[in-house]
């Protein structure tokens, strides 16, 4: 009886256990109706992302620019003092917030006190000057009054004279038409005749007189017009003396007050560069006062991004420094005369034979609501995000 292993079939060589693996070089093979329906749908996907990406352009992009190339700035103000002087006090330190007139410096003012008090004396002695001329030239002028007076009285005498000189030519005649008639005796005649030489030296003699006192009361005009011609049409708050003298105190009391040199914004020390004994000379820098409620930011897009940028248009802007959250609210005042580049120390010189075309940008100044900015404070130097509608403005 033969058993059932005689009787099995022979196991074929070439095919391989059950529990051995197959060949590495046969893989399982993918269905081409997959295939061509897996890249199918990559092809929608790419079709939708292009035409998102194309209606995003078109309807959303083309409604602004932006650009992350903007800092904020500000017109910083110089604080430098008028006057030379040493620095006896700085009440103020680097990032202080101060208001507009507050001290930030005070210079030594004995100087400037001394030339003070000077200048009020020479206003003093102006006045009293102008005071002097005026009584002397009233003085001048009573004087000339009591020459024309003896003029007057020298002119009376004269014409006296002269009347008498008249009378004694006609005694003269009288007599000498009688001589021979016995009627007029020599020592008559003498007489007469002497009468009237004398009535005529009397008469050439009040004449000189009158010429004299004349003279006289023309000197004395003079002398008071040349006297009173420093104070001509002028009273003691006009003349020029006085005017002189006080604007000479006006300047010596400006020069005292600007031994205190105070701010001329309202905004955050910077730069501070003194110290307390230091000599500071007139117009020399000694900080800077950044008006932090007065910023600005520069936008710098580039050129093919400012063809519909317009003055007036709505900018909106964030800042790393507040984060997204915080959104800005500005507006285009004004673009650039040149790109940055055309105003630097060097321009740059594209005549060369390896000239390679760069994207130019140029500054957009951009204001802030000062609103905004009071509640959320910038510092000059920082970094913005700007994006321009350019459907708004004008």
């Amino acid at each position: 009886m033969s058993t059932t292993a005689e009787h099995a079939p022979a196991a074929d060589a070439d095919t391989p256990a059950p529990d051995q693996e197959a060949p590495a070089d046969k893989q399982p093979v993918v269905d081409p109706s997959k295939r061509k329906s897996l890249l199918i749908r990559l092809a929608i996907v790419v079709v939708l992302v292009g035409i998102a990406w194309f209606a995003y352009s078109s309807i959303v992009g083309a409604r602004s620019v932006s650009t992350d190339n903007a800092y904020v700035n500000g017109q910083n103000a110089m604080v430098t003092p008028l006057t030379n002087g040493q620095v006896i006090a700085v009440p103020v330190v680097e990032t202080q917030m101060v208001r507009k007139g507050q001290l930030l410096l005070q210079l030594d003012d004995q100087d400037q006190k001394l030339a003070v008090a000077k200048a009020e004396a020479d206003l003093a002695a102006a006045q009293r000057q102008f005071l002097a001329i005026r009584a002397q030239g009233d003085a001048q002028s009573k004087q000339a009054a009591a020459q024309g007076a003896a003029v007057g009285q020298a002119r009376a005498q004269y014409d006296a004279a002269a009347s008498d000189l008249a009378k004694a030519r006609a005694d003269y005649s009288r007599r000498a038409s009688l001589r021979g008639t016995g009627a007029v005796s020599a020592d008559e005649l003498t007489a007469a005749a002497t009468a009237v030489q004398t009535a005529s030296a009397r008469l050439q003699q009040l004449s000189a007189a009158v010429a004299q006192q004349e003279k006289q009361r023309e000197a004395a005009s003079s002398s008071q017009a040349a006297t009173l011609a420093p104070i001509h049409g002028s009273s003691i708050d006009s003349s020029p003396a006085v005017l002189q003298a006080r604007a000479a105190l006006d300047n010596a009391r400006l020069d005292l007050a600007r031994t205190q040199v105070r701010a001329p914004v309202d905004g955050v020390v910077a730069q501070l560069k003194v110290q307390v004994g230091q000599m500071l000379p007139r117009g020399a820098t000694a900080m800077m006062i950044v008006p932090v409620g007065q910023l600005y930011v520069d936008a710098n897009f580039k050129e093919n991004q400012l063809a519909k940028v317009r003055v007036g248009q709505p900018v909106e802007l964030t800042s790393d420094y507040y984060g997204g959250d915080v959104v800005f609210h500005g507006r285009v005042v004004g673009i650039s005369g040149g790109t940055g580049a055309a105003f630097s120390p060097i321009p740059a010189q594209n005549a060369s034979g390896n000239w390679i075309k760069v994207i130019q940008r140029l500054p957009v100044r951009i204001s802030l609501d000062p609103k905004e900015l009071a509640a959320h404070p910038l510092r000059v130097g920082l970094t913005m995000d700007a994006k321009v509608d350019i459907t708004g403005g004008k």
